[in-house]
């Protein structure tokens, strides 16, 4: 019996050895880890004492912080950084949809600031910037150097006040000047419209207006042809949208779906990751849709692209995504300030994370650029619409089509028209035509989704 007891003693004494050994050197290395961190911040102090005190100018002390706080974060990535109680306020504003600027959603890009597109109807849009255009300087004042939001302080100013931003653009030889008035910009997040039998629906952000908007869009277009039943499809226009607020993007792309996944975030830790799933009921019945994306639809947009794509549930079209795969968390701090810092990236029902890659349409349509009016002389010699529309029945004597009652007739005219407007919309925006045709084929063959 003694030997037995002997034995076990022998084995908790040799686990207690082995732990000890194996944990001594963890402990070691965690001490040597703290100490170093100590140092470091030991030489931060040093370094922020010695410029409070030697450098040639006096210095503010919470200036210095906040550069020293703001240069730490957006040395991790693009989208991490400080938001100074102002610039806090100004983001809560903006995501209730009203906000003073020019219109733009920018990035860093190469130390200059990137266009990540234009908003719908703001002062940028009118101007003629584009998504993907850098801005070099502000007012003559270049932006090489800067961090993105003193960049964007740069170009803040009252309401009504001239700002002169200098463009570069990718197939434009030289930089050029653009003049834009500062104005407050009210971002409706959702527009409807009726091409022929079709509902089009623009979401120019993701903020707390976006879902109800879409909903209201939908329904108002469907009245306008007289039911759901004759619609025969829906576009859901996501160019140029950047974003916005992840749970706008899981409800409009609920919206569309009964069931599955719609994201994933996925953080540092194996359980920071979130799973999103849908709910049963698709606003429009499962009829057929296209996406319309471009390089202006980013982040909350390639959420719901990239979803309704990899459950085929639309046909997605148009050109390459932007490519914001990652998620920013808000988190505020002492002093009403707040810290963006990227947690987590996110990635698609089938496992992509379209970081940097974006999401690839299904049918590459470039959008044409805008035909230039010619001369009077062309437009003279041009042919007319009774020349290009002459048929058999602007013949003299033509025999009557007697297969018809006057009711098909008419019926035979209206839709004739819808067809021609929605042919008139190819010069406009090539890109919508073409998600609208997909659709009036679908319909024609009757194939369901």
């Amino acid at each position: 019996m003694r030997k037995y007891m002997m034995a076990a003693l022998g084995g908790t004494v040799a686990g207690v050895l082995m732990a000890t050994q194996v944990a001594g050197p963890l402990i070691a290395q965690e001490q040597q880890r703290s100490k170093t961190v100590y140092e470091q911040l030991d030489l931060f102090g040093d370094i922020f004492e010695r410029i409070r005190a030697q450098y040639v100018e006096e210095v503010e002390t919470d200036k210095l912080i906040e550069a020293a706080i703001n240069g730490m974060l957006t040395s991790l990535d693009p989208h991490s950084s400080y938001l100074p109680p102002d610039d806090f306020n100004d983001m809560q504003v903006q995501t209730r949809g009203e906000f003073g600027g020019l219109g733009i959603e920018v990035t860093q890009e190469e130390g200059f600031v990137k266009v990540v597109s234009p908003m719908d109807g703001t002062p940028a849009d009118a101007a003629g910037i584009e998504a993907g255009d850098f801005i070099t300087h502000v007012n003559g004042e270049t932006v090489l150097g800067l961090t993105l939001d003193q960049a964007v302080d740069m170009m803040r100013g009252p309401v009504g006040s001239e700002i002169i931003i200098t463009v570069v653009r990718e197939g434009t030889a030289e930089p050029f000047d653009v003049s834009i008035i500062r104005d407050t910009i009210k971002l409706v997040a959702a527009r409807s419209r009726v091409v022929g039998n079709t509902v089009v629906v623009r979401l120019t952000t993701f903020n707390d207006q976006t879902f109800s908007g879409l909903k209201e869009g939908l329904e108002s277009g469907a009245k306008e042809l007289g039911g759901l039943d004759k619609v025969n499809g829906i576009v859901l226009d996501l160019r140029n949208n950047p974003g916005g607020l992840l749970t706008q993007a899981i409800q409009v792309s609920d919206a569309f779906l009964d069931k599955g996944e719609i994201v994933s975030t996925r953080g540092r830790a194996a359980g920071d990751g979130e799973r999103f799933n849908a709910t049963a009921g698709d606003l429009i019945g499962g009829k057929p849709m296209v996406v319309l994306i471009n390089g202006g639809s980013a982040s909350a947009s390639e959420i719901v692209a990239g979803a309704l794509q990899d459950h085929r549930r639309a046909i997605v079209v148009g050109t390459k995504s932007f490519g914001k795969g990652s998620v920013q968390t808000v988190i505020p701090l002492r002093g009403e300030g707040a810290m963006r810092l990227t947690t987590a990236r996110y990635y698609t029902p089938s496992g992509r994370s379209i970081q940097a890659l974006g999401v690839a349409p299904d049918i590459v349509v470039n959008q044409p650029p805008s035909r230039p009016a010619g001369t009077e002389e062309e437009d003279a010699a041009a042919p007319g619409p009774a020349a290009r529309n002459r048929s058999e029945a602007d013949l003299r004597g033509v025999l009557s089509n007697d297969s018809m009652s006057d009711d098909e007739r008419k019926q035979l005219e209206a839709e004739r028209a819808r067809a021609e407007e929605a042919a008139k919309l190819r010069d406009e925006d090539y890109q919508l035509a073409y998600a609208v045709d997909i659709l009036k084929g679908l319909a024609a063959i009757e194939v369901k989704p």
